[in-house]
């Protein structure tokens, strides 16, 4: 996967509610109801991101989530760390 250019990740961002760039990867802090539901979500990223063998770098403490996308292989963020925060999204909106 190649690793995107800062004038298609800005651009990307446009698209993306709530993510940023920090340290040079995808940034996002998610806020839950408690403990359960941030933990379920947690529960449902780890299942998708399994299943893409790509995997977030991420903290949680109570009902925060901290996450952190970057693509390892690639030195940067590539779609893959666009997608994975697409679905973030979502699982965090259901």
């Amino acid at each position: 996967m190649k690793r995107l250019e800062f004038s298609d990740i800005q651009k990307r961002l446009q698209d993306l509610s709530d993510w940023t760039i920090e340290k040079e990867k995808l940034h996002r802090t998610f806020t839950f109801k408690d403990f359960k539901e941030a933990f379920a979500f947690m529960t449902k990223v780890a299942e998708e991101a399994e299943s893409k063998n790509h995997h977030p770098e991420w903290f949680n403490v109570y009902n925060k989530v901290t996450v952190d996308l970057t693509t390892h292989d690639a030195n940067g963020i590539t779609e893959k760390d666009f997608s994975l925060a697409k679905k973030m999204n979502e699982f965090a909106n259901s």
